[in-house]
C-alpha cells in the first residue's frame, strides 16, 4: 500500500484524514470525500459527457443524498441500479455510500422476468436505470420509486437524477447512521442471479490486488469493464483511493478503447477476457495504429483467459496482462502477474497478501502434489459472509468454495481446470471441458468454443463443440477432431461439432452454456 500511494508518507496527516472518511462514508464514497477536501486537482472521471473532477463528484453526489431525503430514502433503504459506466451510475453509487442505502447493481443483461424477481427478492424500494431499460424497468412493482441516471427525452414515470440534486445544498452530509454496502449479483448462467453483500470492508483490504497489481498514484485507467460486475467496482473503488483519473464510456468497442488508451496515455486497463479477445482480434494494422505504449497493466477477471489468449497480448502489448481468479463470493483467489503468464500461459497464478488457496475432494479432505485436482476453496478478508436470501456456498476450515476445480503445478501456480458441475463423465473418464476449450482456441481456423456434455447411449456423456470459425475457416468438422485427437485422449474428442457465429454470453462475457444446450 506505501509502494502505490495509498499510505502517504510522510504525510500522514493525509493518510488519518482518508481513514476517517472511510470511517464516515465506507471505502467507496470515503476516498472522494478525502481527495476533494485535499484539494486534488486532476480529473476524478472522464465519460462521454465531459470530465468531473474530485470535487464535483464529492459536491454533486452530496447533493443527490439531500433529494433523495425528500423522497424518504436515507439510512436502511434499499435501491437497484441498472446503469452503464457513465457519471450517472458513479454519482448514484456514491450518493448511496453516503446515505446509508444498501445498493443493488443490476446486470445490464437483465430480462424484466429477472429484473423483477432479484427486485422482490431484495426488497428494492427505489431504482435508478438509463434510459435506454425503460422497457425493462417497466416489470417493477408500481410502488418503486424510479429515478434516471441518463436520459435524453424527459420520462414522466422517473425523475432525472439531475433534478434531484438541483437546489440543494451540496456542502458536506452527516455520516450515516448505519452503513449501506453495496450488493452485487452472480452471473445467473444456470438461474435467477444471487445476491452476494459487500458490506463495509477494511482500507487494508486493497492489499490483496496491489500486492501482485502495480497500481500507482495520479495514474490514468480507463475502465472497459461493467462497473457493476466485481472487477470492475473494485477496481473502480481502488483507482479513486489512489487519485487516478479514470476514463469510460457506456458501451464497449475494441478499437474505440485503443484510441482512448492512445488519446488518454493510460496506464492501466480493466476489461474482462472477452473484451480482450475482441481486441486482440482487431486487424494487424488497426491494432498498430494507436500508441499504447502507455500501458503498464491490462487487469482481466471474470472468466477464464486461455494460454493462447495470454500469449497473444503479450505480443500486442509486452509483458503487461494481470490475470485475476475469483468470484463474486469469494473477491480474490489469486492472480497472475505478466511473469507467472509467461512462464505458465492460462494460469491463475498465486494467492496474494492476507488470501489462502486449498483443494479438497468431494469427501473434504485435502487434496495435495503437483498435478493433483481438487476442488478449489478460498479465505480472503473480501469474501461474503453468504447470500441475501440466506443460503451459502460450501465452507471447509474457514474457506469457501469457488465452484471450481483445478490443480497446482510444481512451481506453486494455480491452474483452473473448470466449473465443479462442468465435469462430464464420458466412458467412465472425467473430462473437464476447459481443457478442450483452450485447446480449440489455438486451431487457426477457430475464434473461440465452448464445450458441453451431451447424452449418449454408449458412453454415458460424450462431447459436443460450438465452434465460431474464422471466416476464411473450411468449418471441417472431421479436421478438428483430428487435431483434438493428436493433442489430447480419445475420450476428449468432440463428438459433434458445432459451428455457429458467436457464442451466447451475458453482460460480463461468461458464455450461457444454457442457451448452447437449448439450440437445436
Amino acid at each position: 500500500m506505501n509502494r502505490a500511494g495509498l499510505v502517504p508518507f510522510p504525510r500522514l496527516d493525509h493518510g488519518i484524514a482518508s481513514l476517517r472518511a472511510v470511517a464516515k462514508y465506507g471505502p467507496f464514497a470515503g476516498p472522494v470525500h478525502a481527495n476533494a477536501r485535499a484539494g486534488v486537482t486532476s480529473p476524478a472521471i472522464v465519460d462521454e459527457l465531459g470530465t468531473l473532477s474530485y470535487v464535483e463528484l464529492e459536491r454533486y453526489s452530496n447533493a443527490v443524498v439531500r433529494g433523495w431525503a425528500k423522497d424518504g430514502i436515507g439510512a436502511g433503504s434499499v435501491m437497484g441500479v441498472m446503469a452503464r459506466n457513465h457519471r450517472g451510475l458513479v454519482l448514484t453509487m456514491l450518493a448511496a455510500a453516503k446515505a446509508g442505502v444498501r445498493l443493488v447493481m443490476m446486470n445490464t443483461g437483465f430480462a424484466p422476468p429477472q429484473l423483477a424477481d432479484v427486485s422482490v427478492r431484495e426488497q428494492i424500494g427505489s431504482f435508478v436505470y438509463d434510459e435506454e431499460f425503460s422497457e425493462v424497468a417497466a416489470a417493477l412493482a408500481p410502488e418503486v420509486t424510479r429515478y434516471l441516471a441518463l436520459s435524453q427525452s424527459p420520462n414522466p414515470d422517473a425523475t432525472p437524477l439531475e433534478d434531484v440534486r438541483t437546489g440543494n445544498s451540496m456542502d458536506s452530509v452527516p455520516a450515516p447512521a448505519s452503513q449501506g454496502g453495496f450488493v452485487l449479483l452472480t452471473s445467473g448462467t444456470t438461474g435467477t442471479p444471487k445476491g452476494a453483500p459487500r458490506e463495509h470492508t477494511s482500507p487494508l483490504a486493497s492489499a490483496q490486488f496491489l500486492d501482485r497489481v502495480p497500481l500507482r498514484r495520479d495514474q490514468t485507467m480507463i475502465m472497459a469493464a461493467p462497473i457493476f460486475h466485481g472487477t470492475g467496482l473494485s477496481q473502480f473503488a481502488l483507482a479513486l483511493a489512489l487519485r487516478n483519473t479514470v476514463v469510460m464510456h457506456r458501451k464497449f468497442d475494441p478499437e474505440n478503447t485503443m484510441q482512448l488508451v492512445a488519446q488518454y496515455r493510460a496506464d492501466s486497463l480493466v476489461l474482462v477476457p472477452t473484451m480482450l479477445q475482441r481486441i486482440v482480434d482487431l486487424p494487424a494494422d488497426t491494432l498498430s495504429s494507436y500508441d499504447t505504449s502507455s500501458l503498464r497493466i491490462v487487469f482481466a477477471s471474470g472468466s477464464a483467459i486461455s494460454p493462447e489468449l495470454c500469449r497473444r497480448t503479450a505480443a500486442a502489448f509486452g509483458p503487461v496482462l494481470h490475470n485475476l481468479y475469483g468470484s463474486t463470493e469469494v473477491a480474490v483467489a489469486t492472480v497472475a502477474t505478466p511473469e507467472d503468464l509467461e512462464r505458465a500461459p492460462g494460469t491463475a497464478g498465486r494467492p496474494p497478501v492476507t488470501c489462502r488457496v486449498e483443494l479438497f475432494d468431494s469427501d473434504g479432505n485435502p487434496v495435495r502434489g503437483a498435478g493433483a485436482v481438487g476442488r478449489i476453496f478460498v479465505a480472503s478478508g473480501l469474501s461474503f459472509s453468504g447470500y441475501t436470501d440466506g443460503r451459502d456456498k460450501e465452507r471447509i476450515d474457514g474457506m469457501l468454495s469457488t465452484g471450481d476445480v483445478g490443480h497446482f503445478d510444481a512451481d506453486g501456480l494455480l491452474f483452473v481446470d473448470g466449473r465443479d458441475d462442468d465435469m462430464i463423465v464420458s466412458g467412465g473418464e472425467n473430462v473437464y471441458p476447459l481443457e478442450v476449450e483452450n485447446l480449440l482456441a489455438e486451431h487457426p481456423d477457430i475464434i473461440e468454443a465452448a464445450v458441453l456434455g451431451d447424452s449418449d447411449p454408449e458412453f454415458g456423456q460424450r462431447l459436443k463443440a460450438f465452434v465460431v470459425p474464422t471466416p476464411s475457416s473450411p468449418r471441417d468438422a472431421d479436421a478438428i477432431r483430428s487435431y483434438v485427437k493428436d493433442h489430447l485422449a480419445r475420450y476428449k474428442v468432440p463428438r459433434d461439432i458445432v459451428f455457429i457465429d458467436e457464442l451466447p454470453r451475458n453482460a460480463t462475457g461468461k458464455v450461457l452454456r444454457r442457451v448452447l444446450g437449448e439450440l437445436e
